[in-house]
């Protein structure tokens, strides 16, 4: 692997949709840093690699936790000594219920994980990419369409979701003086655990009950791919991948 390969950096990169963008960076050349709560999965990811002549990093992260983020941004830069792209895919969601019935916990797990884990890392990622040389890199957003088209019963998610979309165009604002671009990826029915639940049928807007078609996971993957890859003088600002056939377009 080269040392002149760009480096990437993948929050939530257990499972899903950050495993799937992890693996296809890695597989176009990256060096990548996997990151995650769990610390087993990204460590079996690592040896893989390795095992590929690939180069990866596993750290264990709480992008809800500032000392967290900011030890996982000193490992970055001690291991590869730069960071090219930054994907801010780490998210959870909330019981789906009313809320009047939903916690003040849940509530801010979400705000947590959804908008302030993408603020710690966006800002850790500006404070690298600002003095590195050469200068810059891209921040990636994991956004959602249901930021503008919520499901029932999604307040927290839909609200985190929501400023998501409005932190990525500051930072993108914010960026350009030094060469950091930011875009977003709004990501309909992708086959993950999440959405496993809607090959049997959710709650839609009308009160229905109804399965939903989903995507497979390497459309989304090749989509950030896609994003990652762009010269920085050119942006994807906003991107939405999604299942054809869900009911978000018109009303379902």
């Amino acid at each position: 692997m080269s040392s002149q390969a760009k480096v990437a950096l993948v929050t939530g990169a257990s499972r899903g949709i950050g495993r799937a963008v992890a693996q296809k960076l890695l597989d176009h050349g990256y060096r990548v840093v996997v990151a995650a709560r769990a610390l087993e999965p990204l460590e079996a990811f690592a040896k893989a690699a390795q095992d590929a002549g690939h180069e990866a990093l596993a750290v264990q992260a709480d992008v809800s936790d500032a000392a967290s983020v900011e030890q996982l941004f000193e490992r970055t830069r001690e291991h590869f000594g730069r960071l090219d792209v930054l994907f801010n895919n780490a998210g959870i969601g909330a019981s789906a219920v009313s809320i009047d019935e939903l916690s003040v916990e849940q509530w801010r797990a979400v705000v947590d994980t959804n908008l302030t884990g993408v603020f710690l890392c966006s800002r850790a990622a500006f404070r690298l990419m600002k003095t590195q040389q050469p200068r810059g890199g891209r921040i990636i957003n994991n956004g959602s369409i249901s930021s503008y088209t919520p499901r029932p019963f999604s307040a927290p998610y839909t609200s985190t979701k929501h400023a998501v979309a409005g932190l990525t165009k500051a930072l993108s604002l914010d960026g350009r003086a030094f060469d950091i671009a930011c875009g977003q990826i709004d990501i309909g029915n992708a086959a993950t655990d999440m959405t496993e639940r809607m090959v049997h049928g959710v709650l839609q807007a009308n009160g229905e009950t109804a399965a939903e078609p989903r995507i497979d996971l390497d459309h989304v993957a090749n989509a950030a791919l896609y994003m990652a890859g762009l010269p920085l003088e050119a942006n994807v600002q906003s991107m939405t991948v999604m299942a054809t056939k869900m009911p978000f377009v018109g009303r379902g």
